[in-house]
């Protein structure tokens, strides 16, 4: 029997949340760019609608392909996918609907928009669909996913300025950060699953767990974090030294979110709900706080010893 709410929930609406991350490359775009072009609230207005329909066109694909998979996950097994309750035909008409409307509304935006919206829907079919379906291959699987990241950046940036594009340090710290993120994501569900159904379950679930181990996923944390964290600084200190001054916010970022990798049925594992964590917002309300009280603090010393290539002392 056909359910509109089955289709509307496949569709994800609760995961646009995640389309937070398209709000710095709206402000980088601003700080770097410093020239706004005429119509950004309408570009915003039509650039969110276009992001959010284009990431349901990928959920869908994502609930279809994945619907015998999810069985073998505690959780993801109780997804209409999973219990039978999807038409091939209605599945295929609402991605093409969501794909259409979402790059349609990109159009209206600007080119670049448009071209980093098909980006974005290439993304998924590269993800989820064979021959190439990257998600069953280890870390080959993080990196494709965590390449949204990168792509939401541009959309965000797109939306102020459509002639230029963020500096590659930035977007390549967008995209290892999201690398960690999805690292820890598959080591949380990797813990979770073990716990709930056994060591050999997160095999049958995902293809790309049958290669790794636990210990396998916390190094490649560590590994997305230091690459982010390089790309980061380097980002930091040639477009504003100050801002090297909340590193460390970053770092407990960091720490924090692993932490929450490593707790039983952790947030980790359904990103939509990390702003429930508490500890977690209050970390990027100080982080986002410091971006911009130090933006517009200067500090000649500081600039003076990052950017020198030795600093001359007086010994008496």
């Amino acid at each position: 029997m056909f359910s509109l709410r089955t289709y509307i929930s496949i569709a994800r609406p609760t995961h646009w949340v995640k389309h937070i991350f398209i709000i710095p490359g709206i402000v980088g775009a601003v700080i770097l760019v410093r020239d706004v072009e005429n119509g950004f609230l309408t570009r915003c207005v039509l650039g969110f609608t276009s992001a959010c329909l284009i990431a349901s066109a990928n959920y869908v694909i994502n609930e279809w392909l994945d619907a015998m998979l999810d069985l073998h996950h505690p959780l993801k097994c109780q997804r209409p996918g999973a219990k039978g309750l999807l038409s091939p035909v209605i599945v295929i008409l609402e991605y093409m609907i969501l794909t259409v409307l979402g790059l349609g509304l990109a159009l209206l935006v600007n080119r670049l928009f448009f071209f980093a919206s098909l980006a974005f829907i290439i993304s998924g079919i590269i993800y989820n669909v064979k021959p190439m379906r990257t998600k069953d291959w280890p870390y080959l699987d993080v990196m494709t996913e965590a390449i949204n990241n990168p792509i939401r950046l541009l959309l965000g940036w797109a939306m102020v300025s459509g002639a230029t594009v963020p500096p590659v340090s930035f977007l390549g710290t967008y995209w290892l950060g999201g690398a960690f993120l999805m690292a820890a994501k598959r080591l949380s569900e990797y813990r979770f699953i073990v716990a709930s159904k056994g060591p050999a379950a997160p095999g049958l679930y995902r293809r790309s767990f049958q290669q790794y181990t636990e210990l396998s996923l916390l190094v490649s944390c560590f590994v997305y974090a230091i690459m982010a964290s390089f790309l980061l600084s380097a980002f930091l200190v040639k477009y504003r030294t100050e801002l090297i001054l909340i590193f460390p916010l970053f770092t407990l970022l960091f720490a924090y979110y692993l932490y929450m990798a490593m707790q039983t049925a952790s947030a980790a594992q359904r990103p939509e709900k990390l702003h429930q964590d508490k500890i977690l917002m209050l970390v990027l309300l100080l982080l986002i706080s410091g971006f911009i009280i130090l933006f517009f603090i200067d500090f000649p010393l500081l600039e003076k010893l990052m950017t020198s290539r030795f600093t001359e002392i007086e010994l008496k």
